[in-house]
């Protein structure tokens, strides 16, 4: 058995979305774990249905301290692959040092960082809406196809919201934005894959790219790849495969790379 790998999904999606990625790892002999966020366990359809009591109010440390915690259970560091706000909660625990190897992907940029790109602020903006208080994130079909799944026709689009789609609270993205988004990228780290998608209308390319060079530590990996004609459904739409193999060759070159690391922090019991 090789190591363990911690797959981390995003808003309006739950660890369902991982099967095919979860299939490939365990097939090269990975300890793969893709568990739920809270409040996004169970069947998406059902769970677009009728909408978990609290969900409005799930909050970015809540899901970051879960997965912080898997990773502590581990008996070596994980491997952690996230998208989305996965991505940036990547990112948070490769700063705090528990990870082995960090891959974000589509990822939601920490301390603020923005893109003026029209897809990013409209979705941004319709998400983290103030008005709408605690209210949770509906994410219908149409919106699935105009912003998540936009390179897909409408029909493969309206399969994949039945399959995958999932509510979500805007309290997370907000807190993306604010501390508990912040990570130190001056900082020494394990080596990092940014992935991002030429077409997301979520996480536009640039930033993900503007986000893997904020890392200064002249020492540490960070790499960066995007994919022509992707959405922010990078890891399930028609091709994920070759996003798939793109992340896997890159594992198996920098998992025995000299590892530069942040001192773990300390986890409660």
């Amino acid at each position: 058995m090789k190591g363990t790998i911690i797959f981390i999904h995003g808003m309006f999606q739950n660890a369902k979305c991982w099967k095919n990625w979860v299939e490939h790892f365990t097939a090269k002999g990975y300890n793969c774990i893709a568990e739920s966020w809270p409040l996004h366990e169970g069947e998406p359809a059902e769970l677009r249905a009728n909408v978990p009591t609290g969900l409005g109010e799930l909050r970015l440390a809540t899901i970051t301290d879960k997965y912080r915690r898997l990773a502590a259970a581990q008996t070596e560091k994980p491997i952690i692959i996230g998208h989305s706000v996965g991505g940036i909660i990547t990112q948070i625990l490769v700063n705090e040092g528990v990870a082995k190897l960090g891959v974000p992907i589509s990822s939601v940029a920490p301390n603020a960082m923005i893109s003026f790109d029209w897809g990013f602020v409209k979705n941004s903006a319709l998400i983290t809406n103030p008005l709408k208080g605690d209210d949770a994130f509906i994410m219908d079909a149409e919106s699935f196809h105009g912003s998540f799944a936009n390179t897909m026709s409408e029909e493969a689009a309206k399969q994949a919201w039945q399959d995958t789609a999932t509510n979500d609270s805007r309290n997370v993205l907000r807190d993306c934005l604010g501390e508990d988004g912040k990570v130190d990228l001056d900082l020494p780290h394990v080596p990092m894959l940014f992935i991002a998608g030429e077409k997301d209308q979520i996480i536009p390319y640039e930033l993900c790219e503007k986000n893997a060079k904020a890392y200064t530590d002249e020492i540490s990996f960070t790499d960066h790849k995007t994919f022509a004609n992707r959405s922010h459904f990078i890891c399930n739409e028609p091709g994920w495969e070759e996003v798939l193999q793109t992340v896997s060759s890159w594992i198996d070159e920098k998992e025995n790379a000299p590892v530069y690391n942040a001192k773990p922090i300390d986890i409660e019991s």
